[in-house]
């Protein structure tokens, strides 16, 4: 039986020199290299072109990144950032929001569509929402290893003690706590795995907006529920009836819920799958010596 754990664990992976690489910045790394050769498999089982990967990329990597800071400012402290709107920049102090990543994302994810692929941004959804539960998984990782977004106290014996935040021992000192982050880790990585089984063994991507329907409730849903035993990321939240989380996860929750039966009522889509890129023949071949 556990006694509890207690968490000491280096936010920071190592130095090169005045800079610090943290394991949550690994985390990002890790998700995005990884989630790019899972996407990079499917685009080539489907025959989708080859140099359409690292326009997704560029989409993914800004929608993610400006639309968390953007939420995180919008949705919880504009108060204090329209003081100083030159501090929106300053990400290295913290500050990202997963509901504002979501709709960058979606919002990169449709202009990539109507850019590149002139497909239906569902085809570009229902593939590109496998990796990024994974992704989801090893940020949630990254937030343990920085000691935040925690829990409230439990007795039992799972839970943490975080010495080295300073929200912990204001709040919590001598008492364990959930590790929030482990449960969403655990939520999002088993997503990824019924995702995974969706797309290569059920082939549920010729259900035009299954794979994403299925994505946005299993990730949003778990947060709204695992919301009720977590601490409050600002102080106005404190009279609220559901925290911010909450009432952000609630429209994504309605909207897979709504793709799923949409997807399942219409017929399937039959696919081909040539498992080469549509570009391939075009890559310059190498001269014979």
């Amino acid at each position: 039986m556990l006694d509890f754990i207690t968490w000491t664990a280096d936010p920071v992976w190592f130095h090169i020199g005045p800079l610090a690489i943290r394991w949550y910045s690994l985390a990002f790394m890790v998700g995005f290299l990884v989630g790019y050769e899972i996407e990079a498999r499917i685009y080539r089982h489907e025959g989708a072109p080859e140099r359409w990967l690292g326009i997704l990329l560029m989409w993914t990597v800004a929608g993610t990144i400006i639309g968390a800071r953007l939420g995180h400012v919008f949705f919880y402290e504009w108060d204090m950032y329209k003081q100083d709107p030159i501090s929106i920049l300053y990400v290295w102090h913290g500050g990202l929001a997963s509901h504002g990543g979501t709709i960058g994302i979606i919002i990169g994810v449709i202009l990539y569509s109507l850019i590149t692929t002139k497909r239906n941004p569902l085809w570009t959804f229902d593939r590109l929402v496998i990796p990024v539960a994974l992704v989801g998984g090893l940020i949630r990782l990254g937030n343990l290893m920085n000691s935040e977004i925690f829990g409230h106290a439990t007795t039992l014996p799972w839970g943490f003690m975080f010495l080295r935040s300073r929200e912990w021992n204001e709040l919590y000192y001598g008492q364990a706590c959930h590790p929030t982050q482990i449960y969403e880790a655990l939520c999002y990585f088993t997503l990824f795995a019924v995702l995974m089984w969706m797309y290569w063994k059920k082939n549920a991507e010729e259900r035009t907006g299954l794979i994403f329907g299925v994505f946005l409730t299993g990730i949003f849903l778990p947060r709204f529920l695992i919301e009720f035993i977590k601490n409050d990321q600002v102080d106005f939240e404190a009279t609220m009836a559901l925290n911010m989380g909450q009432w952000l996860s609630i429209p994504f929750v309605l909207i897979g819920i709504g793709l799923v039966i949409y997807a399942m009522r219409r017929p399937r889509i039959r696919i081909d799958f040539p498992d080469r890129f549509a570009d391939e023949d075009e890559k310059p071949r190498k001269k014979n010596k």
